[in-house]
């Protein structure tokens, strides 16, 4: 899959002001509702943390993977963003979380799609450089290229 297809420049923000799990997920859902992913914020949000309360999306080295598969989702995507100081987040190795990629699914694309997608961010998130730049790289375009090259051919 082509990544640059689902994500682009205004999904990304790297200077978060978040300094809580709940602001961070409303700040790239205004990202997302902002950009015309998201039909309604309200009710994505509801979706997000139905999933939430499911069991944590807290990954680890610093990163925390929310998503949302919801009715309010025009176009199934991502937003990513990068908090200035860490938040607290239920994670996989203890880590507060620096790093969010929201997922934004639409409900017919729940068994399809985001699984792919999923599986090409997990992919991401298992290399250690991919990690070090996602925490540190300035420019949104060079993140979305990170998960570029684990791109799955057939998903779009």
């Amino acid at each position: 899959m082509d990544i640059n297809k689902i994500l682009n420049a205004k999904r990304v923000k790297l200077t978060m002001t978040a300094t809580s799990k709940d602001e961070a997920i409303q700040e790239l859902t205004d990202l997302l509702y902002q950009d015309g992913a998201l039909s309604s914020k309200e009710v994505f949000i509801r979706d997000v943390y139905l999933r939430e309360a499911e069991g944590s999306t807290g990954f680890e080295n610093h990163i925390a993977i929310p998503h949302g598969k919801s009715s309010a989702v025009k176009q199934t995507t991502l937003a990513i963003g990068r908090t200035r100081q860490d938040i607290a987040w239920e994670t996989l190795d203890g880590s507060k979380v620096r790093c969010i990629i929201l997922f934004a699914v639409r409900l017919e694309d729940q068994n399809t799609t985001h699984i792919r997608l999923l599986s090409q961010v997990a992919s991401a998130l298992a290399d250690d450089e991919v990690i070090a730049q996602l925490l540190d790289e300035t420019d949104p375009e060079r993140i979305i290229q990170l998960f570029s090259q684990y791109a799955e051919t057939d998903l779009c």
